[in-house]
Formats: structure tokens, sequence, C-alpha cells
């Protein structure tokens, strides 16, 4: 009786196992930007290896009344970027990043998301 008791726990463990979702995958690589500090300097920040699926806003450029866009993004990463002026990948300015795009200082955003 234990012997069955085992073998149904043991499978039941391995069903869990499967049937449970990865985590969540990442763009593997990095994403680079700059963005003006509070004291007018210019500053340069990375996104390692950032979640897919799930928009970022940057923030140092989260306030849009108090501070600048980011800008000159680099996709380093090997998954697509797109990103926002607005912030929480809201609005209808956006730029699609292929993986390894570097963009100038034209560019500005203020979230991103990778697919």
């Amino acid at each position: 009786m234990r012997l069955r008791t085992a073998l149904a726990s043991a499978f039941g463990s391995l069903a869990l196992i499967i049937a449970v979702p990865a985590s969540a995958s990442a763009a593997t690589g990095h994403f680079q930007y700059s963005y003006l500090g509070l004291d007018g300097a210019p500053h340069v920040a990375t996104l390692a290896d950032p979640p897919s699926g799930v928009c970022l806003t940057l923030p140092e450029a989260a306030a849009p009344v108090l501070q600048e866009p980011a800008y000159a993004p680099k996709n380093r990463t090997a998954s697509t970027a797109t990103v926002f002026l607005g912030p929480e990948c809201e609005g209808d300015t956006y730029y699609v990043m292929a993986p390894g795009k570097v963009l100038g200082d034209r560019l500005k955003l203020r979230s991103v998301v990778f697919s």
C-alpha cells in the first residue's frame, strides 16, 4: 500500500512540474540609452537581459513634466525592442528596433518592451 501511495505521489509531482509554465524569457544582451541627469549632464544607462513581454518605463525619463525623454537607444539584445515616447508603453509615437539596431540622438523614448 505504501508503494502505491509513493508512486501516486511521485506521478503527481511529475505532472505538476510538467504543467507549471517556465519562467518568463528574457531578451539576451543589453539595451543602452542616454539621458540628461538632474545636473544637466548626459548619462548612459543599461538594461541587462531585460524581460520579454513586459513594459519597462525608464526611471530616468518617466515623468514627462519633470524629465526630458531618454535618447540614443542601442538595442544590443537578440530580441526586437519597441520604444515608446510615452511612459508605460502608451501613445501613438513608437519605433520598432531590430536586434542589434543602434539609433542616434534624435530618437526619444520613455519606455520599452521586448518581444
